[in-house]
């Protein structure tokens, strides 16, 4: 005899999700959401701003927080963690409302769904903390009027509920509504702590990537570890060939990915530039360009970062980045790339005019 599955109200069979069906989907994840610290013990690189979110937790006296700072440097991981900290697994559904407010951003998500979350109180949660949170996610792109109705949402529903804003940029939160919150500046993160949670990555997904690709990925993640995470994942799947046996990510392949000129190449600009005339060095630059899929944008920064390595009078640096500097504003406004290639060529000779010579510290 058979045993037919349990029938729903409405005559479906009821069947429940496998631990092995969580596994697959988990391994489908893009590395960024797969690897991102579920705990504050995981969170790496702010253990300033964590150990004192550890003290208001364990006094029980959270308040309105503002987090921000840089892409990538773990603002929405650590109010996530905390959040998970505070209500555990079971009642973070119930006491957490999350938003983007770059999707979410108008007074009507203030009036509807914010202020009706906070105006209740939870009363079967399983948590020792009586209030719930509300993280309103790249708060910055919220309009004035959606900021304003936001701060006496606040006010109101203080006793209850808690407000994490996180944002890039804090000068375009409102003042009124900075003043009621607690700011917590994320700073881009230091190399060592990539490359802790680097390691992690790289020994839980069984990757082989040279010491020098780890160092460029470092490098040019700029205190970004999303961005790390973002170059790493493509590299190791572009080397996995149809017998699924990867072969090592390499520097060249990380530069690659990022669309940022190799060293050799920005060096071999560099030597047009100083030692040939304007032709052969338009030319060479124009090859380089079509050769590598680059972009002049990438090509300014990659020739503003090299010359931070040489030995230049104060008068010539800063005729060299002003000039670059206003050649990608030309490109961001439309510019001809031809002429202002020609015209970055022109202002990097004229700030070696000004130098007069050119020392490699």
């Amino acid at each position: 005899m058979t045993t037919e599955p349990p029938k729903s109200p409405k005559g479906k069979s009821i069947t429940k999700t496998s631990s092995s069906d969580a596994d697959t989907r988990r391994e489908l994840l893009p590395w960024v959401e797969k690897y991102r610290p579920s705990t504050l013990n995981e969170v790496t690189g702010q253990d300033n701003i964590i150990s004192t979110v550890r003290k208001f937790i364990t006094a029980g006296r959270l308040p309105h927080m503002l987090f921000y700072g840089p892409p990538g440097t773990g603002k929405t991981t650590t109010i996530l963690a905390i959040a998970r900290e505070l209500y555990g697994e079971k009642s973070f559904r119930h006491m957490v409302l999350e938003l983007n407010a770059s999707d979410d951003r108008g007074i009507d998500v203030v009036r509807n769904q914010i202020k009706t979350f906070a105006s209740t109180r939870q009363m079967f949660a399983n948590s020792k903390h009586n209030f719930k949170l509300v993280i309103l996610d790249e708060a910055d792109a919220m309009t004035n009027i959606a900021q304003n109705a936001l701060r006496r949402v606040i006010e109101k529903y203080t006793n209850n509920t808690r407000f994490c804003i996180i944002a890039n940029y804090a000068h375009k939160i409102n003042p009124a509504l900075l003043s009621r919150c607690t700011r917590f500046r994320f700073s881009p993160m230091s190399p060592e702590a990539i490359r802790t949670r680097l390691d992690v990555v790289i020994a839980a997904e069984n990757v082989k990537i040279d010491a020098d690709a780890v160092d460029a990925l470092v490098t040019l993640a700029k205190g970004d570890m999303r961005k790390v995470l973002n170059v790493l994942q493509p590299c190791h799947l572009a080397t996995t060939g149809e017998t699924g046996v990867a072969a090592t990510v390499t520097v060249a392949m990380v530069y690659e990915c990022v669309g940022c000129p190799v060293p050799a190449d920005v060096r071999r600009l560099m030597t047009t530039i100083i030692e040939d005339d304007w032709t052969t060095a338009v030319r060479t630059v124009a090859k380089i360009k079509a050769d590598r899929g680059l972009a002049l944008a990438d090509i300014l920064e990659a020739l503003a970062t090299e010359f931070e390595g040489y030995e230049l009078k104060p008068e010539a640096r800063i005729a060299l980045l002003e000039g670059l500097s206003e050649i990608e504003y030309r490109l961001s406004g439309g510019g001809n790339e031809a002429i202002q290639t020609s015209g970055a060529i022109g202002v990097v000779k004229r700030a070696l005019d000004i130098q007069g010579g050119i020392v490699q510290e």
